[in-house]
Parts: C-alpha cells; structure tokens; sequence
C-alpha cells in the first residue's frame, strides 16, 4: 500500500467514525430547555469540536491500524469474502498447472 492509498483510507475511515460518533450522547437545546434565540431547537446544547476530534482520531488510528495490516500482510483476500460462491474456483497459478 502506498503513502497515497494510506492517507486515503485513514481518512475515509476518519470520516465514517466521525458521522457514527457524531449522534451519540448529543443533547439538544430542546432537551436542555435553553434554547438560544435565532437557532432551531434541535441545535446541539454544547458541542467541544476538539473532544470529538481527539475520539474519533483515536478509533480511526486503531480501525486503520487492523485494516492496513489485513491489507499488506493479505490475511484476508476478496475470495474469503465470497460467500455464495460466485466467483467460482480460483485459477491455477504456473507452479501448480505443471507448465
């Protein structure tokens, strides 16, 4: 894997940690019962960008870590994940075709 492909995955792995983490534990202005004038109820009550940014950089560091392992050591190839055999027999390499 490249330097190029690993920045690329860390950061689509950054992002989807980013949107599942982004939900969770969030209170709303309406929850709280202060809700600040000109915003909309549902609007976050605090929010500390740097906090989510410290988690989500953290399991997005250890998810890349397992993946990019997987990806160059190839413990896991595409025909482990077929699962209804549809890619059919894997072919023969030289060695084994006897030519």
């Amino acid at each position: 894997m490249g330097i190029t492909s690993a920045i690329v995955l860390f950061s689509v792995i950054w992002f989807m940690v980013l949107f599942v983490l982004l939900p969770l534990g969030m209170r709303s202005q309406g929850d709280e019962g202060d809700v600040v004038p000109g915003t909309q109820p549902g609007a976050p009550a605090e929010f500390k960008a740097g906090r989510m940014a410290k988690r989500v950089t953290v399991i997005a560091v250890v998810l890349w870590c397992i993946i990019a392992a997987v990806i160059i050591y190839g413990g896991l190839t595409v025909r482990d994940l077929d699962w209804f055999g549809r890619m059919g027999p894997a072919p023969l390499s030289d060695s084994e075709s006897g030519g």
